[in-house]
């Protein structure tokens, strides 16, 4: 192209006009010659500047991703996400990466399929209640469990205290009625020693949260109960997501249950594992025990003291502030909404 351009200027053309034809502008044109990038015959050179490879600063070397790898394939850590991983090692006094590392790393290894079969999370509107302590606010439900029987189920009742995730109380029986729930609460409340302290019960509309016996033992004790929406399951969510986790845990029987017995035995261990354990996502992964006898404030300001101190070693692998270990102070169903039940808690907190 230049060179018809300077053909063209050698017969007589003007170079605008020229230019114009070719479908260049002038100015390109002399740019081209200032740059050098026109050959003696006035044909453009190819200059292409080869680009520098650079290493960033934050990089991981190969050793760093094969410890990742070899960390969260081991028999303690196969079956959780990265979500559950980073927190545990913290416990152990051990940083290899950010979480955000792990999930990178893994999924570049392509080992990053869900584990478990618990399915994902369903968003949820809880009643309006708060909890910023233990045995403020507890929540319970009963739930399935096939038995050998086509058609026949046993029953589990379970309590949950809101603020700490932690299983109160729990029983397997062969049918539902209020009489069972009222027995079960009864010694939940003894166990845990809550006296004269306020606390509401959250609970669905099913006939054993509603019926005359559970209603009068409540009454009894100065517990003030609270029910969801007719109809409407996600307004008891604590309840709904304890029993997918109990369900969906690796040791979950796949055969059906033959006796209350044999169920009983099997929730007496989970109930162990999830409380003593089990590090809740929730709870900025400590266990729902450890929440309970308020141990989380100082197991979290020991990981922030570790992470900080990663920090300091690597600054140039951290663009912001460190992973947020800061307990939880309060727990909320469905925050903003009036409600007698948080009214109560208030006046009596007051």
């Amino acid at each position: 192209m230049s060179a018809g351009i300077a053909q063209a200027g050698a017969a007589g053309a003007r170079l605008e006009r020229a230019c114009a034809v070719a479908g260049l502008s002038l100015r390109t044109l002399q740019r081209w010659h200032r740059e050098g990038a026109l050959k003696t015959d006035g044909r453009r050179r190819e200059h292409r500047p080869e680009g520098t490879q650079r290493t960033p600063a934050n990089r991981l070397s190969s050793e760093e991703r094969d410890r990742i790898l070899e960390v969260a394939n081991t028999a303690q850590f196969a079956h959780l996400s990265p979500h559950q991983i980073v927190p545990a090692l913290a416990d152990q006094g051990r940083y290899l990466a950010s979480e955000a590392t792990f999930y990178r790393v893994l999924r570049a290894a392509d080992q990053l399929a869900r584990r478990g079969r618990v399915k994902a999370p369903a968003r949820a509107r809880p009643t309006p209640l708060a909890a910023t302590g233990p045995n403020q606010v507890w929540s319970w439900d009963i739930t399935y469990l096939a038995t050998t029987v086509r058609g026949a189920f046993f029953y589990l009742y379970l309590i949950m205290d809101l603020y700490s995730r932690k299983i109160v109380g729990w029983e397997v029986y062969a049918e539902e009625s209020a009489a069972h729930a009222a027995t079960v609460f009864h010694k939940a409340h003894l166990r845990e020693g809550v006296g004269a302290t306020a606390l509401v019960l959250h609970s669905d509309n099913g006939a054993p949260m509603k019926g005359a016996t559970m209603l009068a033992t409540l009454q009894r004790l100065g517990v003030v109960p609270s029910f969801s929406r007719p109809a409407v399951s996600n307004d008891n969510p604590f309840s709904e997501s304890l029993f997918n986790t109990l369900k969906g845990h690796p040791g979950f029987p796949e055969q059906p249950f033959d006796t209350p017995a044999a169920a009983r035995t099997w929730v007496a261990k989970f109930a162990a594992w999830y409380n003593g354990d089990h590090h809740h996502s929730a709870l900025r992964f400590v266990t729902p025990a450890q929440r309970h006898r308020g141990q989380d404030t100082v197991l979290l300001a020991q990981r922030h003291a570790l992470y900080q101190a990663a920090r300091t070693k690597h600054p140039q692998r951290w663009s912001g502030q460190t992973r947020n270990w800061q307990p939880t102070s309060t727990v909320f169903l469905n925050p903003g909404k009036p409600s007698p039940q948080r009214d109560y808690l208030a006046a009596a907190a007051a």
